[in-house]
């Protein structure tokens, strides 16, 4: 790589992590009171990414500067997975199957309330605010009742619906479109549910060989389905799991392989209005080298670059957004993931404490800065 990919660890990461979401609205009062989700107030936005890791004995959601300093940490006692904040204000949602999710603000690491499941469901892991902030969309899958037996189904999904200034109390809730669903991601007018079917590596996806996972468009007023997409029978074995949205609105869903054949099988798909999944295009010994499983993904700030991490494969692979692939950086048990302030710049972190910038310049990919003795990052994270 020549000189353009060498300048300053910290000039690199304070750009990067310059507010790349602009978020204007904060909750009032005291976090943990009822009045902390009264109606929202301007707020200077805020200027770093929050994450989830493993701390110590246990687990936390940690928030960093524009120097990735650590600023605030909220332990838990429970593993956590997918974020979203708006404003200060932000949720962190238990791992599938998840039974709590943690309110917090992320300037301070205070915890404002905590949020569990309906009766006899499980979360699996995502949620994500509306546009407006007032309400709080996550993804929760039925637990099969037991008399039922295994019988690899997932459990049929739920979008619940939650009232942020009603303490996050459930105020209505829509079918998923599928079984297992797992993350949710508002695109255009439309609001898109990865629902992954029977997941990799658990035990109902014992002897397993499809998933029957599928992409649903939802109407993000009523619910009602405007759209399916599914895999054709060659790519029966993907569990869609995990979406980004670029600047421009344009969906992007990655996935996980049921089976370990050694196939190379697409794991980055583009999605069309009409729910239709178009892959990403790659050499097959590429699609191998993530060993079948993508556990995050992200669009750069121009919405021309598409990146997925896989901590198996320990690589964070990059794509032109209209499907031409362009390389991939080596990170073991790399898979936290977000998009830099910059355009052409991801931010990536691994279980092992490791934080790195990634750049791409004249079609190539490279590392540009990297970062040890963090926390054993988890699988995700997002710039605030």
């Amino acid at each position: 790589m020549r000189d353009a990919f060498r300048p300053s660890r910290r000039a690199l990461v304070s750009g990067a992590l310059a507010s790349g979401a602009a978020l204007a609205c904060a909750p009032r009062g005291l976090p943990g009171s009822a009045s902390a989700f009264a109606a929202p107030r301007p707020e200077t936005a805020v200027d770093g990414f929050i994450a989830t890791a493993g701390v110590e004995e246990g687990f936390a959601a940690l928030a960093y500067d524009a120097a990735l300093d650590e600023t605030a940490r909220l332990p838990s006692v429970a593993r956590l997975h997918g974020l979203d904040a708006h404003g200060p204000l932000a949720v962190a949602v238990g791992r599938r199957p998840g039974h709590v999710a943690l309110v917090f603000d992320a300037r301070s690491g205070r915890l404002a309330a905590t949020f569990a499941p309906a009766p006899g469901r499980a979360f699996s892991g995502h949620g994500r605010f509306s546009q407006d902030g007032e309400t709080f969309l996550v993804n929760e899958i039925e637990r099969p009742r037991e008399s039922e037996g295994p019988g690899g189904e997932m459990g049929r999904g739920v979008v619940s619906l939650r009232r942020v200034d009603a303490g996050f109390a459930i105020v209505g809730e829509w079918p998923s479109g599928g079984d297992g669903p797992h993350d949710l991601l508002r695109a255009g007018a439309l609001l898109a549910v990865a629902n992954g079917g029977i997941e990799p590596n658990t035990p109902e996806a014992r002897d397993a060989e499809v998933t029957g996972s599928s992409l649903a468009l939802l109407d993000p007023r009523t619910g009602a389905q405007e759209a399916l997409g599914r895999l054709g029978a060659d790519l029966a074995s993907l569990s869609l799991r995990h979406l980004a949205r670029g600047s421009d609105g344009a969906l992007a869903v990655a996935a996980q392989d049921l089976l370990k054949d050694g196939e190379a099988r697409p794991l980055a798909f583009a999605v069309g209005p009409d729910g239709a999944l178009k892959p990403f295009e790659a050499p097959d010994d590429e699609w191998r080298a993530l060993r079948g499983y993508v556990g995050s993904i992200a669009y750069d700030r121009s919405g021309g670059l598409l990146a997925c991490a896989s901590p198996r494969g320990g690589r964070v692979a990059v794509w032109r957004a209209d499907g031409r692939y362009l390389g991939a950086v080596p990170l073991p048990d790399g898979c936290a993931l977000a998009p830099a302030a910059q355009a052409g710049r991801f931010l990536a972190a691994s279980g092992y404490g490791e934080t790195i910038l990634i750049g791409v310049e004249d079609g190539r990919v490279g590392a540009l800065s990297r970062r040890t003795g963090g926390p054993r990052f988890d699988n995700h994270m997002i710039a605030v």
